[in-house]
């Protein structure tokens, strides 16, 4: 296993609570260590053992830069669209476990729908590893955020449905190798 990195935080920066989905706020000069650094967020655990969340556009809160939204193709068409939006839903993590969004198997389907020559609209359906997951609104969101980014979406409509439920026989197999359960 990786060595932990520690970090002082060098501003106030509001976070997420992990895993009820509370928004607090840590102060500046407060240490942290960080638990998982993928997609746009990072996990961390403060030095009172709360695990939080810290959004990416506040890396720079840790010393870090912020990421930036990469997409795959720069065309606006609805198959162009639907690929960039698979690859940024790859980039969404759930903050307890480090495995994409789309290879836990939580993303049932994607929908894009032209509105006119360059513009669409993109439909989400997926699902949370559990019913009662308090970052549930906190990863939907995210969804959210990096598909709106994308060029050619005009609207995101990101649905949480809960049938059917999720299993780990819906991780693909490399998730399943990430984990340790293939």
């Amino acid at each position: 296993m990786a060595e932990r990195e520690s970090f002082v935080l060098t501003r106030d920066v509001n976070t997420v609570t992990i895993p009820d989905g509370t928004p607090s706020t840590l102060s500046k000069g407060e240490s942290v260590t960080i638990h998982q650094s993928l997609g746009n967020n990072y996990t961390v655990v403060t030095e009172q053992g709360y695990m939080v969340r810290i959004d990416g556009a506040d890396a720079d809160a840790l010393g870090k830069e912020p990421h930036h939204l990469q997409t795959l193709v720069s065309e606006t068409s609805p198959e162009a669209v639907e690929k960039n939006c698979w690859e940024v839903m790859k980039t969404v993590y759930d903050p307890e476990i480090p495995v994409n969004i789309v290879d836990l198997g939580l993303v049932y389907y994607c929908n894009v729908k032209p509105v006119n020559d360059d513009e669409n609209t993109v439909h989400i359906m997926m699902t949370l590893t559990a019913p009662g997951c308090g970052m549930g609104p906190v990863i939907q969101g995210d969804v959210e955020k990096c598909i709106r980014a994308l060029p050619g979406v005009s609207g995101v409509d990101v649905e949480v449905v809960l049938d059917p439920p999720w299993s780990r026989e819906m991780m693909s197999e490399v998730a399943q190798l990430q984990l340790g359960l293939y």
